[in-house]
């Protein structure tokens, strides 16, 4: 398994993970139609953006055969106004490559970045019925915050989580 960091050539193989994912994680939690709607062209086009903004921070997780199985996004989102601090925006896998190992090392990859950029504390949204927030919470992730979020014509439960040492997580 090869992490890197991502370039704009991988933005194609980001969307197919993360519309895929999307389908699989949230089939019971999104409204269906939604969830069938997504595009992997649409995903691709934001996924160049993100790949290219400034300040953003996105690595794969690539097999043997160099396909894109996973990936991970952070950096520090506008509306973060706690110095010293960043966000892990987005950790996807492939349902046939999760608990393999592949998190920990993507999640490892992005908090090496953090800590060069001096960030002390990360912040990741999760719902509350998405089964990856117990990822975090095992990686050391503290639940600081619950809101109600409208998504895809869904009331839905956001949890805030934060890292205030990220030092377990670099182990």
């Amino acid at each position: 398994m090869l992490i890197k960091e991502a370039t704009v050539a991988d933005a194609e193989g980001i969307a197919i993970v993360h519309v895929d994912c999307w389908r699989t994680t949230y089939k019971d939690i999104m409204p269906s139609d939604f969830l069938d709607n997504l595009s992997y062209e649409q995903r691709k086009d934001i996924w160049i953006k993100n790949i290219t903004k400034d300040g953003n921070y996105v690595y794969v997780a690539e097999n043997n055969e160099g396909k894109i199985v996973g990936f991970i996004s952070g950096g520090k989102r506008e509306t973060n106004k706690v110095e010293d601090s960043g966000d892990l925006t987005a950790i996807y896998i492939l349902e046939n490559f999760q608990r393999m190992g592949i998190g920990k090392k993507l999640i490892k990859e992005l908090f090496l970045k953090f800590e060069e950029l001096g960030f002390k504390a990360i912040f990741v949204e999760v719902l509350e019925d998405n089964e990856s927030r117990y990822f975090y919470e095992a990686f050391g992730a503290e639940l600081i915050k619950t809101d109600k979020i409208k998504m895809a014509g869904a009331e839905l439960n956001l949890l805030v989580y934060e890292w205030k040492d990220i030092s377990p997580v670099l182990l």
